[in-house]
């Protein structure tokens, strides 16, 4: 333990201590073919820009991992410049914090257990906060079938015919609000969380 005489500490001893556990979420990678990134050459290059505990889930681009930095601006930029530079694509990048993706989870308003297990719930992230313009204009369109609701960061989605049949898509969210965005359904929001905290 630090201060006490005759141990000797590791080197990286402070390091590890003031690691964080974030997540972070690609956008559009492995999609029909295109901007394909192998989850293994994720992880290796993950560690080789100095994050630690990396962990992948599943093949959308789901990255659990720890880091001293602090700046999550940094962080994104850091891994986006860096698929850039050694995939040649440009792929958006959202990181979030465990505790941040946690209460994004709890403030969702579709909570009802038989849509969570049939995976009807979906959460589509956004980049930055909303315009008012943008959102009141989504906010006056009819989609049959799909229920949602917006958060601060967030807007929650209930595909009521299953994600197959949902026309309020990533890309029509998008074009509508104006904003860069990536969407998850409930499960993987769920495993991510835990996946952090085993982390």
């Amino acid at each position: 333990m630090p201060g006490l005489p005759g141990i000797l500490q590791p080197k990286n001893w402070q390091k590890n201590k003031d690691l964080k556990t974030y997540i972070a979420l690609l956008r559009g990678i492995n999609v029909g073919g295109h901007r394909k990134i192998k989850m293994a050459d994720l992880r290796r290059l993950m560690n080789e820009w100095g994050y630690e505990h990396v962990v992948t889930y599943i093949q959308s681009g789901n990255i659990v991992f720890k880091s001293n930095e602090s700046h999550i601006e940094k962080i994104q930029k850091k891994i986006r410049m860096g698929i850039r530079d050694y995939c040649e694509f440009d792929v958006p990048v959202l990181v979030k914090t465990k505790e941040q993706l946690a209460t994004i989870l709890s403030e969702s308003p579709f909570k009802q257990e038989e849509d969570l297990k049939a995976n009807k719930i979906y959460y589509t992230l956004l980049f930055h906060e909303l315009e008012v313009d943008h959102y009141l204009e989504l906010d006056q369109k009819k989609y049959p079938n799909e229920l949602f609701v917006f958060g601060k960061l967030c807007l929650y989605l209930n595909c009521t015919l299953g994600a197959g049949k949902a026309k309020l898509t990533n890309t029509i969210i998008e074009k509508q609000l104006k904003v860069t965005a990536t969407t998850r359904n409930h499960r993987t929001v769920l495993k991510l969380i835990e996946l952090a905290e085993e982390t």
